[in-house]
């Protein structure tokens, strides 16, 4: 078969789910992971004979999208922040919302003293961690989470880029006392499970059945993280250090509500691509 054929059969399959725009991405994002060819010649040079491997595994990766599988799961990768990262279903899929948290974090770090520590909770693919020792060269950033499957994914992430000099992954509890082992960091940024009961049984199957449960919900009103986060993780801040972390629509007062009850001030709240609130910088307080 050749390759703008098996490119059509993938589109016209993936119409019975994706309007036209998304079936042909997808069909193409496919293409270039199962055949290996860069998207060029998929574009340019459709005439290219493709093997039989090739076209049953365009087959079966297009079976799992129809199933309501989500891309990023079938292509074992996605983009985040200028970098390709490795994912699989033991952790949340990066979003372009979780931007905002980074580039507020990013920002401040830029700022910090020589060689700051950077401490990223709830980590699971490194996303922000990694994101940050990209932009902040000096930066020693500690990726934290529960799930040792989830940091298995990090620590393949940090390999892929090179970071092994700057990052580490350190198993750690977000609801419990930090340990005592990983000392004081400058900052700690999070993007904690923040969905509530109610929430969880309204998501969209492809969130539902396929993303991990651990790191969605976050209780009954989706703030516990934030309680367990503002209560114990101050024990890891160096005094004047700054919390900045990822939270829902419509949970800024009420985060900004908890962290100031334990002793933080709110310096910014920030919003998203799509104009949500969608995180905040803290600082807390100077004297420890």
């Amino acid at each position: 078969m050749k390759l703008s054929d098996l490119y059509l059969q993938a589109r016209q399959a993936l119409l019975q789910t994706e309007d036209a725009q998304s079936a042909g991405r997808m069909a193409r994002d496919l293409l270039t992971h199962v055949t290996g060819k860069p998207r060029e010649a998929i574009l340019t040079d459709g005439s290219l004979l493709v093997k039989e491997a090739e076209c049953q595994a365009m087959a079966a990766a297009v079976d799992r999208l129809l199933a309501g599988e989500p891309l990023a799961y079938v292509l074992g990768k996605w983009e985040f922040y200028g970098m390709s990262l490795a994912v699989d279903r033991d952790v949340l899929i990066p979003r372009d919302d979780t931007c905002a948290v980074t580039a507020l974090a990013i920002q401040k770090a830029l700022f910090l003293s020589e060689k700051p520590r950077i401490l990223d909770l709830c980590t699971g693919s490194g996303c922000i961690g990694l994101a940050i020792a990209h932009r902040v060269p000096d930066a020693k950033v500690t990726l934290a989470d529960i799930s040792p499957n989830a940091l298995a994914v990090a620590k393949q992430n940090i390999v892929a880029h090179h970071l092994s000099a700057r990052v580490s992954c350190v198993r750690a509890d977000a609801l419990a006392a930090p340990p005592a082992f990983l000392g004081k960091f400058d900052m700690i940024v999070a993007n904690p499970p923040y969905v509530t009961t109610r929430e969880m049984e309204e998501l969209p199957p492809s969130v539902k059945d396929y993303e991990p449960s651990l790191a969605l919900h976050g209780g009954e009103d989706g703030l516990d993280f934030y309680r367990a986060i503002a209560k114990h993780y101050a024990a890891a801040l160096k005094p004047g250090g700054y919390l900045c972390l990822e939270f829902g629509m419509g949970q800024g007062d009420d985060v900004s509500r908890i962290l100031a009850g334990n002793g933080y001030t709110i310096l910014e709240r920030t919003r998203d691509y799509n104009d949500r609130e969608r995180a905040l910088i803290a600082q807390w307080k100077e004297d420890g």
